[in-house]
């Protein structure tokens, strides 16, 4: 079985403009070793992004430059631009949906692209804000695009009405609209669920941090903070937060508390949620509280990660030093300073590639020499469209790879697989019946005890019922008598009564005449 091994995945650029270029590096998270780089690059924040090796395709890598209208491409197995791709303008943040499927684009105008990766068609193109877009954001489905402007505006995107071919005449409508911040925004993050039942961390120059609900479109809380907040980091539990300051501060906000209760226990309640009005005041706590919610990097944060383990903090300053913490402690384990005197403009953490440069996985069941340098093909990426084109839509073709079928490895295990005798072991166990051997009844045994039973629950049933019909039969006919003897009563009552009176008459008569 393979080895997962995470790795720290960072971008950098040089800190003026006439520096020379910067790098895209991959290092071992326990000891910071260099692992592999990729040159010839200098993207700003948010404007590099990737898609992992998986489903047995090679990931990529896109860096939009900030001084001219390109994007570079690279793939994991060579350490050399793999495409460039000449955009229709200058791209101030790009971004990647889960699937590798899409790429959005924005400028310093306020318009965004959105590109189909595969083939390269340009989806729409359209005014969003007013001014410059400073980052955009895919939902973790990639049903939802989320962009931040300079114009202090989040906006939330359906992507399928953004690619839906009825509506390319019309201008875009956006999902929702977020406008609460009163300054720039300058980072989202997107949390963990299907588009729009899942919420956002929105964070801001105007010193506050907004918690959005996107099913209702309702503001939940307002965080602030002493500083300005340039990037967030945000664990993918959804338990806490970090945002990080240009001072250097990074404030640690918890969304859960405990409390004790009445009867001397602790609970643990969600933190916020009242809307509007609601505002936590983060530095207003006690100084023990503080300290343990505080960590002073002492640079300029530039980028902020969690480990994929939810237990190492990544920062990457503005110096080019990388700083590993641990959240629990926020005690500093290790720095790396590979890139002293450039710029931290992305950083986070992922699997090391099996296909990465110079680090081939032994688990390809690779055969020569040729198989080890191109072991897994790579995603298909095509020169993007730098205009709309009906035509071109209308003959769309997507690349599809089909998965690997070769025989040769068929025996060569995943994280995700297992030996066929190990499969069919377990497939017999589930399916089999219960032994007598072990105490239990065999499923045939089982089947006539039921069906026996079933037999003499309705024999049981006819008997009842018959007791049943006979009971309600003698109650009719004894009704129906006692109705009848009724009847005749009072017709022979009826009778008497006539009779009665004339003997009475009589004997009446008979007195006067003795008399």
């Amino acid at each position: 079985m393979p080895h997962l091994q995470e790795v720290i995945f960072c971008a950098t650029a040089p800190q003026a403009s006439d520096a020379g270029a910067g790098v895209i590096a991959l290092h071992d998270i326990e000891t910071g070793s260099s692992l592999a780089s990729f040159k010839q690059t200098s993207s700003a924040p948010h404007c590099t992004c990737f898609i992992d090796t998986r489903d047995g395709q090679g990931g990529f890598i896109m860096a939009a430059q900030p001084d001219k209208s390109i994007l570079n491409v690279y793939n994991f197995q060579k350490d050399q631009i793999a495409l460039k791709i000449v955009l229709p303008e200058k791209l101030t943040c790009i971004a990647l949906d889960c699937r590798g499927d899409y790429c959005a684009g924005g400028t310093s105008q306020g318009r965004i692209y959105l590109w189909e990766v595969a083939s390269g068609i340009l989806y729409n193109s359209w005014d969003a804000h007013y001014q410059k877009v400073n980052v955009l954001r895919f939902t973790h489905d990639g049903a939802g695009l989320v962009s931040g402007s300079e114009d202090s505006g989040v906006s939330v995107w359906s992507v399928s009405r953004l690619v839906d071919d009825s509506l390319q005449t019309e201008l875009p409508a956006p999902f929702c609209t977020l406008s609460d911040h009163t300054l720039p925004v300058t980072d989202i993050i997107c949390g963990v669920g299907a588009f729009p039942s899942c919420r956002i961390l929105t964070a801001s120059v105007d010193h506050t941090v907004k918690l959005w609900d996107l099913s209702s479109r309702a503001l939940l809380t307002t965080f602030h903070f002493p500083k300005p907040v340039t990037c967030l980091s945000w664990d993918v539990t959804e338990r806490l937060f970090f945002a990080a300051s240009p001072d250097g501060s990074i404030h640690q906000a918890n969304l859960f508390r405990q409390r004790a209760d009445n009867i001397g226990g602790q609970v643990v309640e969600a933190v916020g949620g009242g809307g509007v009005n609601d505002v936590i005041r983060i530095g207003d706590e006690d100084e023990h509280v503080r300290r343990k919610r505080l960590i002073s990097v002492g640079q300029p944060v530039t980028a902020l990660a969690i480990s994929l383990t939810s237990s190492l903090l990544l920062v990457g300053t503005s110096t080019g030093l990388v700083y590993v913490y641990d959240i629990a402690s926020h005690q500093l384990l290790r720095t790396i300073s590979t890139h002293k005197g450039s710029s931290i403009s992305y950083i986070t953490s992922m699997f090391k590639p099996p296909d990465l440069i110079g680090h081939i996985s032994l688990t390809l069941d690779l055969k020569t020499l040729a198989d080890a340098k191109n072991p897994i093909p790579v995603r298909t990426v095509v020169p993007f469209q730098r205009m709309r084109e009906s035509k071109a839509r209308e003959a769309h073709e997507v690349s599809i790879m089909l998965p690997i079928q070769n025989k040769c490895r068929t025996n060569t295990l995943t994280p995700y697989s297992c030996s066929s005798s190990e499969f069919h072991r377990d497939y017999a166990y589930f399916v089999q019946p219960v032994s007598s051997e072990s105490g239990g009844v065999s499923l045939q045994s089982r089947v006539a005890e039921l069906e026996g039973e079933v037999t003499r629950l309705q024999e049981q049933l006819g008997k009842a019922k018959g007791v049943n019909d006979t009971m309600w039969e003698t109650v009719v006919q004894r009704v129906i008598a006692q109705g009848k003897e009724k009847k005749g009563k009072e017709a022979e009552a009826e009778a008497n009564g006539d009779t009665g009176d004339s003997s009475e008459d009589s004997g009446r008569a008979r007195k006067k005449g003795r008399q």
